[in-house]
């Protein structure tokens, strides 16, 4: 019987709607069975999420998994809240996690869990947080049976309270980015085979902490890295949504969006595939021709609606660069779009386009280069550093080349 499949919809999946990735969740759930700290660390839309979700619930037998969110916080104070309101759906933990908050909620058995959350949160204060945390986490490792506490996003979180609105990095900042990841870093070790602790994020947490020179607080974490499905994985996929959503392809047509997309990150995949549907729909025919794909990636992938999705990229790159930097940033990545590579001559002529304060550009474009690379945009190539995707370098070409003119045409 061939396999069906439905779609995500952009939302982390589990279960029947999780594809693939076997040889990744034996291999994480081997580190964990050995008591490894995890750094999961892939590019956006990768699904990294997913992964953890579905690791959690294929070991919830074995594992109390916790799974805490922390993209809404802003300090650690909120990331405490957050733990704490994870820790609610587990009503043995709640149950004595209360007593940590006793001064304020004041044995009243059930609020609702907004309410809660505000409650927490005015109960915790810069001074304060990390003993309510350690109670918990004191918890936590007195469960009957080992933690998997798996924290999303907390790159977003570190970025957040390393620069603030501004995207400044100030000495009070870093200070505060020091004690909270200090605090799990030694947490992680004092709670050694009693507690796993799995850290992931849709932007770098590496780069963010080596801006503040605050890189040894996770040298406690073992990277395991999350790639591109190869192509078989892939092709087995847009079967499978085919066979779900009765779209009937041609020979040959999975391949030909493989090759299209040039790196097969999940998301991608999917979003082709939903292009692909709602043209089938539209002309009332399922049936779809390779002429069809071409169509689809150039109109649909690269347009306005493809535009939406991939522009989650430029934002989330000002956010690791900072607003001084990300215009430098931008024009790497734009060379590399336009030229088809980003060398050495470029990068030495855009050396003298910019002034940054307090250092040198050469030094900068080292760190820029460092982001990109460890944020899936760009790869070394034989000739400097070129594009992972093809889709993502077809659609910042589509998006900025009018506007842009290749270092090696700028009259000097």
């Amino acid at each position: 019987m061939n396999s069906k499949l439905k779609r995500a919809h952009g939302n982390w999946v589990v279960g029947d709607r999780f594809w693939d990735r076997e040889e990744d969740l034996a291999l994480f759930t081997r580190r964990i069975d050995e008591g490894a700290h995890l750094l999961l660390v892939a590019q956006r839309r990768m699904g990294k999420t997913s992964v953890m979700r579905e690791a959690a619930r294929r070991l919830a037998a074995r594992y109390l998994c916790v799974f805490v969110d922390l993209q809404k916080a802003a300090g650690a104070p909120d990331a405490v809240v957050e733990l704490s309101l994870a820790m609610h759906e587990h009503r043995p933990l709640w149950n004595r996690a209360k007593q940590v908050f006793s001064n304020i909620l004041n044995k009243v058995e059930e609020v609702k869990l907004r309410d809660l959350g505000i409650r927490l949160r005015a109960s915790l204060t810069a001074g304060n947080w990390a003993e309510k945390a350690d109670q918990l986490l004191a918890i936590l490792a007195a469960a009957d049976k080992p933690v998997l506490l798996l924290l999303d996003e907390v790159a977003i979180a570190v970025n957040r309270m390393l620069k603030g609105e501004d995207f400044t990095i100030t000495p009070e900042r870093r200070a505060q980015v020091d004690e909270f990841m200090s605090w799990l870093r030694k947490s992680c070790t004092k709670h050694q085979g009693k507690v796993r602790v799995v850290i992931s994020g849709s932007i770098g947490l590496e780069p963010i902490l080596h801006q503040a020179h605050l890189s040894a607080t996770i040298n406690n974490l073992e990277p395991f890295e999350l790639k591109a499905w190869d192509e078989a994985t892939a092709v087995g996929c847009l079967e499978a949504l085919a066979n779900e959503y009765g779209v009937q392809f041609e020979d040959g047509v999975p391949a030909e969006m493989v090759r299209q997309l040039g790196c097969c990150i999940p998301h991608h995949v999917e979003m082709f595939f939903t292009h692909v549907y709602d043209r089938c729909v539209r002309r009332g025919s399922m049936v779809c021709s390779t002429g069809d794909i071409a169509e689809v990636y150039q109109s649909e992938m690269l347009g306005t609606r493809g535009h939406v999705e991939l522009t989650h990229y430029e934002e989330r790159l000002k956010q690791v660069l900072g607003d001084e930097v990300l215009p430098l940033g931008l024009e790497m990545l734009t060379e590399a779009a336009v030229t088809g590579h980003l060398g050495a001559e470029a990068l030495a002529a855009l050396q003298k386009d910019y002034t940054l304060a307090g250092r040198t550009v050469a030094d900068v474009q080292k760190q820029i280069l460092w982001v990109l690379e460890h944020e899936g945009y760009l790869k070394p190539g034989s000739q400097g550093y070129v594009f992972v995707s093809k889709l993502l370098r077809d659609w910042w070409e589509n998006r900025h080349r009018l506007f842009f003119t290749a270092v090696s045409k700028r009259g000097r």
